[in-house]
């Protein structure tokens, strides 16, 4: 079911968004994160912007909460390429 977009969030939106994300050390609800913000975001935003983060893997949104789970690691990334599946 798609919802149309009322107002789209501009790039200093998401960087925010994503730098509050990055910077906790653990899970936030959607009213946790709106109050972490710098300034006010409506809703309807910070779901275009968590709906995006979530697609492009850097979050997980569940029922909990949000996770920043991005690590661009080179070492990470060779880990899991030679990693031995069991």
């Amino acid at each position: 079911m798609k919802q149309k977009v009322i107002h789209y969030p501009n790039l200093k939106t998401v960087l925010t968004v994503e730098d509050v994300l990055r910077k906790s050390n653990n899970l936030l609800t959607r009213e946790g994160l709106k109050k972490k913000m710098p300034k006010k975001i409506m809703h309807q935003t910070l779901n275009v912007v968590l709906r995006y983060l979530e697609e492009s893997g850097k979050i997980i949104d569940g029922r909990k909460g949000i996770l920043w789970i991005y690590n661009p690691s080179t070492k990470l990334q060779k880990a899991i390429v030679d990693g031995v599946e069991v």
